[in-house]
């Protein structure tokens, strides 16, 4: 079982040791155990070792070996959904934007004040405790998703295996959390392991667990995930995207209830509840060659299907105004709620990304509002509908400050600029012209 603690770590990372002496004394007096990296590898390799779950990483963008984008892009691409907030003393828009495109919860920018720190640190974290405490954050007034959530409710107590299926950012996780929280295994650990992010090669090892020495690299006995979930759940989130082989392993550790370290001499026993979820349609993929049947069948004892946002219309207006005030909090601004015109063209959009999608919408708009309420301009919602005209149609004052801006945080590169804003060269030097700002148009390459 993890520590109480566990779920109240925060990594803080930079190469300054004043500032990192700094930030453990301002975040450890909120109560938080602090560890600390002097660069990117280090923190790395924290946050990848078994058992650990840390709440918050705090990362300082220029650093030698490893900077706070790489360390950011690598926390994505294999730690999964960890809260990161980026401290950097370069704050222009083409730094937030592009913090922001890759996935950073917050940024702060140097220097700040404690109280600034402070709101930003709870927020982010009180978020994610929300989000693991169950239901109260898997809000919703649509009726199919009513019947989920409280159908789930009712399974939680059993041991049923539980598959939930549905698009990318639905939700899905988090229902996993849900039923969790509403089991007898509450107090137990919850465990998720991304199976689409970790390496095949070192996915067996990180499931299963393996002793010293039965591979290069492996310099001690190492627990795997199912046995950090003894007792508790663990979610196999993506489950589709496992190979045949380790399909075959996992289909034995769900019917012997016992797992195989990679180079152990005996199997070890294990008390878990497995949730599995996925974006494919695993009946699909077992037509198709790539999933065993004998697994779906084993996975599939319990299904659940999240609907995607668009078939939930009635749950925008909620999701759009609980984010809109987790980012203000987090952002220091008083935006009292979403205008007329702006909650319109959410509700018209299609939400190919989901409830992942409109919160990062949500969170750049909190960033770009100038004053107390989200407007239509604050959304920047035409390069999602139509990723070919970026910024089709009329720009208002915020549209012509951003590219400005961005155009001069980047000595005038339009190419750059074009890149960070997500448009074509070709819109850039349109909108100039539009703007009637030939001085840029003539000076700016």
């Amino acid at each position: 079982m993890q520590s109480a603690h566990t779920a109240r770590q925060i990594l803080i990372v930079d190469d300054d040791p004043q500032m990192r002496l700094a930030l453990r004394e301002s975040i450890g007096r909120m109560g938080y155990e602090v560890l600390l990296s002097e660069n990117g590898e280090e923190a790395l390799t924290k946050l990848r070792q078994p058992g650990r779950e840390f709440a918050l990483v705090v990362t300082d963008m220029r650093m030698p070996r490893m900077d706070g984008f790489t360390l950011l892009k690598e926390i994505r691409r294999g730690v999964g959904p960890l809260p990161v907030l980026v401290i950097t003393g370069f704050g222009t828009v083409e730094t937030a934007v592009e913090m922001m495109k890759e996935g950073a919860t917050d940024f702060l920018v140097k220097p700040f004040p404690f109280e600034r720190l402070k709101k930003t640190v709870e927020s982010i974290v009180g978020a994610g405790e929300a989000g693991r405490a169950g239901s109260r954050e898997i809000i919703t007034a649509n009726p199919a998703m009513k019947r989920i959530v409280e159908l789930s409710g009712k399974l939680a107590d059993s041991e049923i295996t539980v598959l939930i299926q549905g698009e990318s950012g639905t939700g899905k996780e988090l229902l996993a959390r849900h039923i969790h929280k509403a089991s007898r295994r509450a107090e137990r650990p919850f465990v998720a392991v991304n199976c689409a992010a970790i390496p095949e090669n070192l996915l067996e090892s990180e499931l299963f667990g393996h002793e010293k020495g039965s591979f290069t690299g492996a310099v001690e006995r190492q627990k795997g995930k199912f046995e950090l979930a003894e007792g508790g759940t663990l979610l196999l989130d993506e489950i589709g995207e496992t190979s045949l082989v380790l399909q075959a392993k996992l289909l034995r550790v769900l019917q012997e209830k016992e797992v195989d370290r990679v180079g152990g001499k005996a199997p070890v026993p294990v008390d878990v509840r497995v949730i599995a979820t996925t974006n494919r349609d695993l009946w699909k993929e077992c037509a198709a060659g790539r999933f065993r049947e004998d697994l779906y069948y084993r996975l599939n004892v319990f299904p659940i299907e999240v609907p995607a946002l668009r078939d939930r219309p009635e749950d925008i207006e909620a999701l759009a105004g609980h984010f809109t005030g987790k980012y203000s909090v987090a952002a220091g601004k008083r935006i009292e709620g979403i205008g007329g015109g702006a909650l319109a063209a959410l509700q018209a959009m299609k939400w190919r990304g989901n409830i992942r999608e409109l919160q990062n919408v949500v969170h750049r708009a909190v960033f770009l509002a100038r004053g107390p309420v989200i407007e239509e301009a604050d959304l920047m919602l035409e390069g999602i509908a139509h990723p070919e005209h970026a910024v089709a149609g009329k720009i208002k004052d915020m549209e012509r400050d951003l590219i400005i801006e961005t155009l001069k945080g980047v000595d005038g590169n339009r190419t750059r600029a074009a890149k960070i804003l997500g448009v074509s060269v070709r819109t850039i030097r349109n909108k100039l012209k539009e703007y009637g700002l030939k001085e840029y148009g003539e000076n700016f390459s």
